[in-house]
């Protein structure tokens, strides 16, 4: 008796189960609530901006006021024929490569050395990484002038026996390096420490196995941490190429301080100059809307040969 009645308890629990989801169907909307501020932010901040860029972009103006779908493609001709376009295309394009690839590799060793390394100093090691990024763009660019400026850096005896001087450096050849490099001191101790809460999450049962099979630290960190940082690895690639596209304080604040980098050096600079120095904000909008094609294209790119989205439902 008794098994047939636990039987029937057993045969009751899905139908049970099932009775308490559909109870709960008319309250799923409570967890919507939760998406809402995102999505209002997004409305205001994100699509609202991009619909409105896309008005102006084909729209002329007369006396400031927006005559909407009265320019056809004459703002995008002039804003992707102009010689600024090409120019600062090309030096965002290296910047970014060089900017990401660095990056992506420096921030991986640095992570995957202070996670083998597990002692006392790792802490201090972690803090030390993230606090560059308490600074900002102008910031960095006025610490990296104080540094290289032998007429005010206290490393100024040591630059003049060497011979090369701040504007012996800061040339347009060497921008998108300098650039690189500070982007690299602002915002790799946050993906460091990133990495790291990653890497603390690999099963200790796999490692030891690992151990056990024969592997020294080094594979392990080859062969099972790093595969294991493929999602991060991703996302890294998505929002540093989004930062390095947008890039603006850094060549405008050194264009006053260096005297080196034009007021089109980025495409960001180029818009700006476009919207308030020739009135004209249809060339701006096409110029960003062109910037927002990129890094969707990127994105997609990245997000189809990773796999990031099959990883994380896996």
């Amino acid at each position: 008796m008794a098994v047939r009645d636990e039987g029937n308890a057993l045969k009751s629990k899905p139908r049970l189960f099932m009775m308490r989801r559909e109870g709960n169907k008319p309250h799923q909307w409570i967890w919507y609530l939760f998406l809402l501020p995102y999505l209002i932010a997004m409305l205001m901040f994100s699509l609202g901006p991009t619909v409105y860029a896309i008005l102006l972009s084909f729209a002329k103006f007369e006396m400031g006021i927006p005559q909407f779908f009265t320019a056809g493609f004459d703002n995008f001709i002039e804003a992707y024929t102009h010689f600024k376009f090409i120019e600062s295309f090309t030096n965002i394009a290296q910047y970014s490569i060089v900017a990401v690839s660095s990056g992506l590799i420096g921030v991986l060793v640095i992570a995957l050395l202070l996670d083998v390394r597990q002692d006392r100093s790792t802490g201090m090691l972690r803090t030390v990484y993230f606090l560059p990024g308490a600074l900002s763009g102008v910031g960095a660019v006025l610490l990296f002038t104080f540094i290289l400026d032998p007429q005010v850096s206290v490393f100024g005896s040591v630059m003049r026996l060497l011979g090369p001087d701040l504007r012996s450096i800061v040339q347009a050849k060497n921008l998108f390096i300098i650039f690189a490099f500070l982007g690299f001191y602002l915002g790799a101790g946050t993906w460091i420490a990133i990495f790291i809460g990653a890497l603390s999450g690999v099963s200790q049962d796999v490692l030891d196995a690992a151990t056990v099979d024969g592997c020294n630290a080094w594979q392990k960190a080859i062969y099972i941490k790093l595969p294991s940082l493929r999602p991060l690895i991703g996302y890294f690639v998505i929002l540093a190429f989004a930062g390095n596209v947008q890039l603006y304080t850094e060549p405008s604040v050194a264009g006053g301080v260096w005297f080196a980098p034009s007021s089109y050096w980025a495409p960001n600079q180029v818009a700006v100059w476009f919207a308030f120095d020739r009135g004209n904000f249809g060339a701006a909008s096409a110029l960003s809307l062109l910037m927002m094609a990129i890094g969707l294209i990127c994105a997609y790119f990245v997000i189809t040969k990773t796999g990031l989205y099959d990883i994380e439902r896996n």
